[in-house]
């Protein structure tokens, strides 16, 4: 707990160097992000707009779930393979819709031993998160989609890599299970796109239960994307900001791509003020609606049905992403 409440002028000041270094992100450092040949990480939308639930004008909690269940497959896929070097079991990916395999991921090289223990730990809290919601959806839960989580040059990550700048040629790739680093930097595209989704959805949910547990997944994805953070962060540090760079580089391309109004924020501190968490000037964490987030996802800043991370499409019934 902190051991001085702080001033209004305190709080006005921290608002406004955060606003000051999103737009020196927008305007500066001449970083440009390409959109050919579907580039990364749209982010668009808040729970407020029109946009965030243009899909439907009432979707159901089961819906929502079912959407929030896509993504699960995705982050526990990814996680459990980068751990363990295996997937989710057989009897997880079952349901309603075209059920596809998780392809192209494996075992990741850490030489790290603490970000190892945090893989772990992340992969255990996904794989609960998918179990929990097929078991409250019950037979209403939709199947896995096809999944990208490999490292051809054509892939998901490599996509999203190269549109941040991480990479660059068409041949190149980006390899999330190659070491530490690059792990973490994977990690990041999807923690706090799952903070702001979770976020999102929580005002269109009915049913009390659901919104408790769509609350309890937010709170840990929340841990865990300040945990991503927060490492990166360090290391970034220890090796001269580069790190840092690389993680305010994908939050640009995601500014860069979404309708968002420039709220993605990276991790470089504000003159003397880290930016561990994102937040606004009220300390609270913005909202992306289903559409926006599939822009991400789908690595695609238009209204499309797939692509990037999911190339068939997520299952269920909010499956078209936002408009520019």
């Amino acid at each position: 707990m902190l051991g001085y409440f702080m001033t209004r002028e305190q709080v006005k000041d921290i608002a406004v160097r955060r606003a000051a270094r999103r737009d020196f992100f927008r305007k500066g450092s001449g970083f440009a992000v390409g959109i050919a040949g579907g580039a990364l990480v749209a982010a668009c939308g808040d729970s407020g707009s029109s946009s965030a639930i243009a899909q439907s004008s009432a979707p159901s909690d089961a819906d929502i779930l079912n959407f929030a269940l896509n993504l699960e497959y995705l982050e526990s896929q990814f996680y459990i393979t980068a751990a363990t070097g295996t997937g989710l079991p057989a009897g997880q990916l079952t349901g309603t819709g075209a059920q596809g395999a998780a392809t192209g991921g494996r075992q990741a090289t850490f030489l790290d031993p603490v970000v190892r223990q945090y893989a772990n730990e992340i992969a255990k809290d996904e794989v609960a998160h998918v179990a929990f919601l097929r078991t409250a959806l019950g037979t209403a839960a939709v199947a896995q989609p096809t999944i990208d989580i490999g490292i051809s040059p054509t892939g998901a990550f490599s996509s999203a890599a190269r549109a941040a700048g991480l990479i660059v040629g068409a041949g190149a790739s980006f390899d999330p299970y190659a070491n530490d680093e690059n792990f973490l930097l994977a990690a990041y595209i999807f923690e706090d796109v799952g903070v702001t989704a979770y976020k999102g959805a929580s005002p269109l949910i009915q049913n009390k239960t659901f919104l408790e547990a769509a609350a309890g997944i937010l709170a840990a994805e929340a841990y865990h994307a300040g945990l991503i953070r927060t490492v990166l962060y360090a290391k970034g540090v220890a090796t001269g900001s580069l790190l840092r760079s690389s993680a305010d580089k994908i939050s640009q391309a995601r500014d860069a791509l979404d309708h968002n109004r420039h709220r993605d924020q990276g991790i470089s501190p504000v003159g003397d003020v880290s930016n561990i968490v994102p937040l606004d000037a009220n300390g609270l964490p913005y909202s992306r609606g289903p559409g926006d987030v599939l822009n991400i996802v789908y690595l695609n800043p238009g209204a499309v049905r797939s692509g990037g991370f999911f190339p068939n499409g997520v299952n269920g019934s909010l499956v078209l992403s936002s408009a520019a």
